[in-house]
């Protein structure tokens, strides 16, 4: 599989290098030559095939053949290590939990492949590569993890102070050995555009090998197909019109399932669940794509006023506005009506959602308001507890810390202040170089 750039200025690469580099040398992101849809066969046999069987034909042509089929077995095999279950809400609402990993987010799937497959392109290398990540959240915590420890891998993660929660930051800050936190004075948007500044720093690039960990890099990005899968397994012998509500920031989960309906999995629509960071729901009424400074909410994992995966999303649809709209609805809510869903599913169903999954529960009612003949399943990308001061003023209910969050908590902080990007460049040159 070779990938393009989206810029349509750089040679076309192989997968190894599209990880290796993160973005190309344009500084568009990579997008896969060609995608193979899946024989009939595959779907037909789907209820026989375990979870790792699936991941493999899922991504197999994706990174062949710069990865062999017995590694990425292993690969699959060590990144799948826990579950996805569906939990009923209502006959029409279905939930996806994807929180059951080493960090209770969604992004430990990405984070965790991506560093098994930069591990296995470094084992022989005798430089080392940075992995430079910006997060809002969760990301921070599951690339932290994901690559703590791996041979010739420094991680450096950039994340707005006071911005994310608590859990949040002990999850990124606490690991030490190869990772190093920065916490910037300013907001998500700041930490991705100094992120994209130093990719463009030849004077940095000179010096070291740069990559990113952010769904920007194929690697993080594509491995989100699974869950898409996972749950078509579960649901498709007792629902039709399977519709996926995500929860969407940066637009790289919701694209991977896109990109699996393009493979062939039958995927009915796609709803873009927005908080108050809405420029997709507003393109989608306008035809203007405008981005605009970052809103905090308290779905701070969504606060992205600039989603780079969305040129990827027009990509598949081949910039054809019409043919994206058939297939994607967008909806904004408010953080009163965020706090109002976490009600509801408690109160009404003795679900207790954190907030990024209640913007996704809040997308199903909308979808369905006007599509009856749906059924209509929520992302839950994060464990409640990662916002115990969200939720516990919402439900009546001590919440027992899992023992992933338990792990984290009494360890120390270890953050490097930044403000300005010249002092994240003398993180890079005086630390790491």
């Amino acid at each position: 599989m070779n990938y393009k750039s989206l810029n349509k200025k750089a040679p076309s690469t192989s997968f190894k290098e599209a990880v290796i580099k993160g973005i190309a040398p344009d500084k568009g992101l990579y997008f896969p030559e060609t995608i193979t849809p899946l024989p009939a066969s595959f779907f037909e046999n789907i209820d026989s095939l375990s979870y790792e069987a699936i991941a493999l034909e899922a991504i197999k042509q994706f990174v062949s053949p710069d990865i062999p089929e017995d590694v990425l077995k292993t690969i699959i095999s060590e990144t799948l290590s826990f579950d996805f279950p569906i939990v009923k809400i209502n006959d029409k609402v279905s939930t996806l939990e994807l929180f059951h990993g080493p960090t209770m987010a969604f992004k430990d799937v990405g984070a965790r492949f991506m560093a098994r497959c930069l591990g296995y392109f470094n084992q022989h290398n005798t430089e080392e590569v940075t992995v430079l990540v910006a997060t809002s959240g969760d990301t921070g915590g599951a690339v932290a993890h994901g690559f703590l420890g791996v041979k010739g891998v420094n991680v450096v993660i950039l994340y707005p102070s006071g911005k994310v929660s608590d859990i949040q930051e002990k999850q990124l800050t606490t690991l030490k050995q190869n990772i190093t936190a920065l916490e910037v004075d300013g907001v998500f948007d700041d930490c991705q555009d100094m992120v994209k500044r130093a990719f463009l720093d030849e004077e940095l690039t000179n010096k070291m090998q740069l990559t990113s960990a952010n769904s920007i890099n194929v690697a993080r990005w594509l491995p989100q197909m699974f869950y898409f899968f996972f749950a078509y397994k579960q649901l498709h012998k007792t629902h039709k019109n399977i519709v996926y509500s995500v929860p969407s920031g940066n637009f790289g989960n919701i694209c991977a399932g896109m990109m699996a309906q393009q493979l062939g999995l039958p995927i009915h629509h796609f709803v873009a669940a927005n908080n108050e960071n809405n420029v997709v729901t507003e393109y989608l009424i306008t035809k203007l794509y405008q981005p605009k400074p970052s809103v905090q909410t308290i779905s701070n994992a969504m606060d992205v006023g600039n989603p780079s995966n969305f040129i990827r999303i027009q990509e598949i649809y081949k910039n054809n506005f019409e043919a994206l709209k058939s297939n994607l609805s967008s909806y904004s809510f408010s953080d009163d009506q965020t706090r109002e869903a976490l009600k509801e599913l408690y109160t009404d169903f003795k679900y207790i959602a954190d907030p990024h999954g209640a913007v996704g529960y809040l997308g199903c009612k909308s979808y369905l308001k006007d599509n009856n003949d749906a059924h209509c399943v929520f992302l839950e990308t994060a464990h409640p507890t990662k916002f115990l001061n969200v939720v516990e003023e919402i439900i009546p209910e001590k919440i027992e810390l899992p023992s992933q969050i338990e792990a984290v908590m009494d360890h120390e902080k270890t953050a490097i202040p930044i403000a300005h990007y010249d002092e994240l460049k003398a993180v890079l040159l005086n630390t790491l170089s």
